[in-house]
């Protein structure tokens, strides 16, 4: 039995996964309140708790989010493998071998699909932007039709006819949406990638030494 608690153990993973409850249940609570002050505005009569829930508005705010962090995580995870940044802490060296690039080998406490070697190792070797791909793309599909679905609900309320999916996919306003977040993923990307050249923080693993030179490439 470890000597440490679960909440020390799994810390990091505890409090964030706390704070998203937090805060998704503050979005649902004060995105209704705002859906429901345009629907008002519109003349159209205000919806329950329940039914915003399943609402275009909530599941278009949700995703939109969602996607453009898997997107901005899987793209970080897969270039990092092949791309360099001279003195960055996110970076791996610019000519030493690298323990992540070694060949995985078998062993008692290796993952099961080291150990089954094969197909299974292959796509294990690759499983964590895999994840984040399909992470993403799900996120993505729920965001497009979250703002359709939203869309529609604003031509009712204006009397006009729905669109379809298909002609919705050529809205400007739904790539303005998502281009708008996805822009803002890539450059906190940069900001960690080139602050952590010349900045430290003491005690964290996204950190070089704070004696290590600038020019220092890796942790």
């Amino acid at each position: 039995m470890s000597k440490y608690s679960f909440s020390y153990r799994n810390g990091l993973t505890l409090f964030f996964l706390a704070l998203f409850v937090v805060t998704l249940v503050a979005q649902v609570i004060f995105g209704w309140k705002d859906n429901n002050n345009e629907i008002i505005n519109r003349g159209g009569s205000p919806i329950l708790l329940s039914a915003y829930l399943h609402s275009g508005h909530f599941i278009s705010a949700t995703f939109e989010n969602f996607q453009s962090e898997f997107l901005q995580m899987g793209m970080y995870v897969l270039l990092t493998v092949g791309l360099r940044q001279i003195g960055s802490a996110e970076s791996k060296s610019l000519d030493e071998a690298e323990d992540v690039d070694k060949e995985p080998k078998p062993s008692k406490n290796a993952p099961w699909a080291v150990n089954k070697g094969g197909l299974w190792v292959k796509i294990y070797s690759n499983s964590l932007s895999i994840a984040f791909l399909i992470l993403f793309l799900i996120s993505w599909a729920l965001h497009l039709y979250g703002s359709w679905i939203e869309h529609n609900d604003e031509q009712t309320l204006l009397h006009q006819p729905a669109d379809s999916l298909a002609t919705y996919l050529t809205d400007p306003s739904f790539w303005f949406q998502t281009f708008q977040n996805w822009q803002s993923e890539f450059l906190s990307i940069v900001a960690i990638v080139f602050l952590s050249i010349y900045l430290r923080q003491k005690g964290s693993p996204e950190s070089k030494p704070i004696d290590a030179p600038h020019m220092k490439t890796g942790k």
